[in-house]
């Protein structure tokens, strides 16, 4: 992840934490240089290529998936195939280009 964007990120991370101490959320660390032989590892332990970001476990069992990009960055293929996938299995998905709109993505999921 981009310097930008990890700064957005943990920005985001810590107004939830202490806004919402009681629910939960959670980086999903997928991107990074890594040598072969642990890349191998790792998708074989699971990891998938295009998870979002963020998931916020809000109440009622809802889960709510958050990519965050800064201007000009797009999602890859891989991320916008995750994303269909998670729609259509009954989740929310959003992509956050500011502190701002997470915000409002966060309050208006809560408010539901």
């Amino acid at each position: 992840m981009k310097l930008q964007e990890s700064t957005l990120q943990a920005s985001c991370v810590r107004w939830f934490r202490y806004q919402y101490p009681h629910l939960v959320i959670y980086a999903v660390p997928n991107g990074g240089s890594r040598n072969v032989r642990e890349a191998q590892r790792l998708k074989s332990e699971g990891v998938l290529a295009g998870v979002a970001d963020l998931v916020v476990m809000l109440p009622q069992g809802k889960s709510l998936y958050i990519e965050m990009k800064v201007k000009g960055n797009r999602q890859t293929e891989h991320q916008k195939d995750f994303q269909k996938k998670a729609t259509t299995l009954g989740h929310t998905y959003a992509v956050c280009y500011s502190f701002e709109e997470f915000q409002q993505i966060i309050e208006n999921q809560i408010q539901k």
